[in-house]
């Protein structure tokens, strides 16, 4: 049905003229559809949206927003930051961001700013220090592998480019692993690194990935696979999807290799294989190199064999939103949002090494509709907890929290540089809530 829906969206006012791009809405298979759009242009006046069925207006069509509409690079904060997680319906409570917490009561910057350095730097090289002072940016690298920090800060400037951003001083860990491993009770205790992935034996701070957090900033933009276009690409309805569990993947953990030696065994149950070696080279010849498959194609299949990479499999979100069988195997990793997970309600547990994994999805194939209700679940549950607007609500929520702890004031230290706004000349953007300077009235 999709080629039944009509969006227009346009400028409230005849008199502005904006350049909004409105790809043809995603049919979510299940009754919804799913609209995207992106500005290159804002408005002050306020935008019109219209959705049609035909020539008819669907549900509440037109839709009415009166007041200024920013594009994406427009830097137009809002100063008060209830206004605006009142407006971004941000959750009032998230249960990961109050555990990370628990071990710091109170951060102390003289220590972090002593021993993050010599502790972390050296080991891992993957750190960033950052400084977010009026509403401004300032980082310094601390070792060889920084470079992912071109993620941190784009979500970063983002989201000081829409509220008013606490003032805070933190390191963010921008490898793989988590870093932290002391307890609450050690001599002396933790120290409050911010991370992409937690694990249950370490006590970083775990933000949303590089990986979700870019999709959904490039989303129609940069980026092909986004957590919202996967959900109208889900492939064949249930009943025609192929009944076997697909995997695909580098070989960065030796539990993948097992996958392909299962499959090679098992072929009418499993369909695996490993698309890159680096890890375990001398195993090519032995198991074979798998085409690469388009992520849609994924969707084929029925059931998702979910195992980890280095750290947690960051492709778990987006199997999840689709509507196949998450088969996922138990890990000591995890990402800021499985805490809204349950095993056997959204997903199908796997033992670590992967004994059982045969015997799930036998069990899977016998038990056909509650199987396709957990992948339902899960499918439900992902899209609530993965919305855009849940990641800036939680990126602002940490730094927050972090601020409250704050025993000191963050400083501009030596050796940070200024991250700067994006230049945006490209398209027009008065922000109406800062007042023009006195040479401009």
């Amino acid at each position: 049905g999709r080629t039944q829906f009509k969006v227009v969206i346009k400028a409230l006012s005849p008199k502005e003229v904006t350049r909004i791009y409105t790809p043809r809405p995603l049919d979510r298979n299940d009754g919804t559809f799913l609209m995207r759009y992106r500005m290159y242009g804002s408005v002050t006046k306020g935008l019109k949206i219209e959705i049609l069925y035909g020539d008819q207006h669907v549900a509440q069509s037109p839709y009415i927003l009166k007041e200024p509409v920013y594009h994406e690079y427009c830097d137009c904060p809002e100063e008060d930051p209830e206004v605006w997680q009142d407006r971004m319906s941000c959750p009032s409570h998230e249960p990961r961001i109050t555990e990370d917490f628990v071990s710091f009561p109170t951060i102390d910057l003289q220590r972090m700013l002593k021993e993050i350095p010599a502790k972390f730097s050296q080991t891992r090289g993957a750190l960033v220090h950052y400084t977010i002072l009026d509403n401004h940016i300032y980082r310094r690298s601390l070792g060889k592998y920084t470079d992912f920090k071109m993620f941190s800060d784009e979500m970063f400037l983002s989201l000081a480019r829409k509220v008013h951003l606490p003032d805070v001083e933190f390191y963010l860990n921008v490898g793989d692993w988590p870093v932290e491993h002391r307890k609450a009770n050690d001599t002396p205790g933790p120290l409050p690194v911010i991370s992409w992935c937690g694990s249950v034996d370490s006590r970083d701070i775990v933000l949303p990935t590089y990986d979700v957090t870019h999709s959904t900033l490039e989303t129609l933009r940069g980026v092909t696979n986004d957590l919202l276009s996967i959900q109208g690409n889900t492939g064949p309805f249930w009943e025609n999807k192929t009944e076997r569990a697909l995997f695909r993947g580098r070989d960065s953990r030796e539990e993948r290799l097992h996958l392909v030696k299962l499959s090679k065994e098992n072929p009418e149950l499993l369909d695996a294989g490993i698309t890159g070696y680096f890890f375990f080279r001398e195993k090519e010849k032995e198991l074979g190199k798998a085409q690469l498959m388009g992520f849609f194609d994924f969707f084929k299949y029925k059931y998702q064999v979910n195992v980890d990479g280095t750290v947690a499999a960051y492709r778990f979100p987006y199997l999840l939103l689709g509507d196949s069988l998450v088969l996922k195997q138990d890990s000591q990793y995890y990402e800021h949002f499985y805490i809204g997970l349950k095993p056997w309600k959204h997903y199908v547990p796997v033992k670590r090494n992967l004994e059982d994994l045969l015997e799930k999805i036998k069990w899977a194939k016998k038990n056909d509709e509650e199987a396709r209700k957990i992948a339902r679940e899960g499918q439900l549950m992902a899209r609530e907890l993965l919305q855009p607007h849940r990641f800036y609500c939680y990126y602002y929520k940490v730094l927050q929290k972090y601020a409250e702890r704050q025993a000191s004031k963050p400083e501009i230290r030596d050796g940070m540089e200024l991250v700067p706004q994006p230049d945006d000349r490209d398209s027009v953007c008065s922000c109406h809530r800062k007042k023009p300077l006195r040479e401009d009235l």
